[in-house]
């Protein structure tokens, strides 16, 4: 995937969609793509986690103990909370189809945050939406 295409992807998603050219850049810069085999387990529940992931292309499923509880898709993300505590992987990360994903390491995110707060706000942002969900399927 050319760079454009990795900066629209990159804008289209949440996390980073409040940086400018230059930060979009910095993350161009500090990240790695990798490809997933339909099946593959991208990240499996309470394995060490220092990766960031965001979805480029294909789709995974999110399962905890088996049971299923999200779908990712093109934009969406996942690992941040890993970044954050740095707490083994809370669940299983499965690619459904042949999935890219563009992959920041823990001491790399954190770099972006400490120069670009927006970033940090809006990992805040999408960690308390998905608690609320979570809250609300538990209701």
């Amino acid at each position: 995937m050319d760079n454009k295409e990795l900066v629209r992807l990159l804008r289209g998603a949440p996390l980073f969609s409040r940086l400018g050219a230059e930060g979009l850049g910095e993350v161009l810069a500090i990240a790695r793509q990798k490809k997933f085999s339909a099946g593959t387990k991208i990240v499996a529940q309470g394995s060490t986690g220092v990766g960031f992931y965001l979805v480029l292309t294909g789709s995974a499923q999110v399962s905890r103990g088996g049971e299923r509880i999200a779908e990712l898709g093109t934009g969406t993300f996942f690992g941040e909370m890993c970044i954050l505590d740095g707490a083994p992987r809370s669940a299983d990360v499965i690619a459904v189809e042949d999935t890219t994903c563009l992959i920041l390491r823990q001491w790399d995110i954190r770099s972006v945050i400490s120069r670009n707060p927006d970033v940090a706000m809006a990992m805040l942002e999408e960690l308390s939406r998905r608690l609320r969900k979570t809250e609300h399927s538990l209701s």
